[in-house]
């Protein structure tokens, strides 16, 4: 009975481990962010390309390093702002 203890205590705690896999490790290929632009009414895919764009932005503006989603509207609209008059950027 012991051992049966042991064995179901790992498997738990293994188990627990793989659920809590922080979601940036996790694939995200199968639902990539998109965001609206209202001011021009586009769509935006956020990818490695978009997250270099952005990194840019946030260095230019001197803003500290914050997820996208985490910004405040205005300064999302900003960003959009910016990033049209820089498409090219990479």
């Amino acid at each position: 009975m012991h051992r049966f203890l042991q064995v179901a205590l790992l498997g738990t705690a293994l188990m627990a481990a793989i659920a809590t896999v922080p979601t940036a490790l996790r694939a995200t290929d199968d639902h990539p962010q998109r965001y609206h632009d209202k001011q021009h009414n586009d769509d935006h895919e956020w990818n490695d390309r978009e997250d270099r764009a952005y990194q840019k932005w946030a260095e230019e503006k001197h803003h500290a390093k914050r997820d996208f989603a985490k910004l405040k509207a205005k300064e999302q609209r900003e960003y959009w702002k910016w990033r049209h008059k820089h498409p090219d950027h990479d």
